[in-house]
């Protein structure tokens, strides 16, 4: 499988000019993707104003997402703010090359900005099909909560629950430490890849962001090239092969906890 990783600035609560920014960026993309992946709120930046920057669900940003994975016959990701019912969500939208959609509403809002003073929490994941993978889009903060992406073997079928973890991001550089490490983190815990992919530049709060956008290898080592502080596109191949004789030479799922989440 093939992943693009979009790490890139972003106009501050100005859904037009994001728009006519990445169709500049994914118009670029000369080379054959399976899935483009975009950062956090991409089409404002992480706003705590969602009253202002919000839109209804499956309106404008919906369709420019279904227009692109059209035109690049590819799965595309990213969350943006989403008005649905009169409740505000950070949803990860999930698009299919048909143009076929799915979400994600992100779980772990950040209390450290207020997050969830103004947005709604999700309940529920979505793992989805890419040609022989199966990928666990997140947002952000869930990073931090090792549990909610917690991987599982079927320790009769042999069969894992996944074997590509997404994180999309606005992270701050203040924080890039941890970011890094906790990526790391759960691509060994969980024998999977893992992207991450965040923004660069300074946000209408004022908070710098570093990019690290990430990809990494079930061993825990870091595949791609992209440098920090930089608007960066770049395609990575994911190999399954390595993945699954990974998985069977250091078979660590056959004694993993047995739990349930709640």
């Amino acid at each position: 499988m093939k992943a693009t990783i979009v790490q890139t600035y972003l106009h501050w609560e100005d859904r037009d000019k994001n728009l006519d920014h990445f169709n500049t960026l994914i118009d670029a993309i000369d080379e054959e993707t399976d899935l483009i992946v975009l950062p956090e709120m991409f089409s404002t930046g992480f706003s705590l104003l969602p009253m202002k920057t919000a839109e209804e669900h499956k309106t404008k940003t919906f369709s420019w997402l279904q227009k692109k994975a059209q035109e690049k016959k590819c799965f595309i990701t990213g969350s943006v703010a989403v008005n649905d019912g009169g409740l505000f969500f950070n949803r990860l939208h999930w698009i299919e090359p048909n143009g076929n959609a799915d979400f994600y509403d992100k779980r772990h809002l950040f209390r450290m900005a207020g997050e969830e003073k103004v947005y709604t929490a999700g309940t529920k994941k979505i793992i989805k099909p890419v040609n022989d993978f199966k990928v666990l889009p997140l947002v952000c903060y869930d990073l931090r909560f090792p549990a909610w992406s917690r991987n599982k073997l079927d320790k009769i079928t042999n069969v894992w629950l996944y074997d590509v973890l997404i994180y999309v991001a606005n992270w701050p550089a203040v924080r890039s430490y941890p970011w890094k490490q906790l990526l790391i983190a759960r691509a060994i815990e969980n024998q999977c890849y893992v992207i991450g992919v965040n923004r660069v530049g300074k946000d209408g709060n004022g908070y710098d962001h570093s990019g690290d956008s990430v990809v990494i290898n079930p061993w825990g080592e870091i595949i791609n090239l992209v440098k920090v502080n930089e608007e960066h596109i770049e395609t990575v191949t994911l190999d399954k092969n390595y993945q699954e004789e990974f998985r069977k030479i250091f078979p660590v799922g056959l004694d993993a906890d047995d739990f349930e989440l709640k």
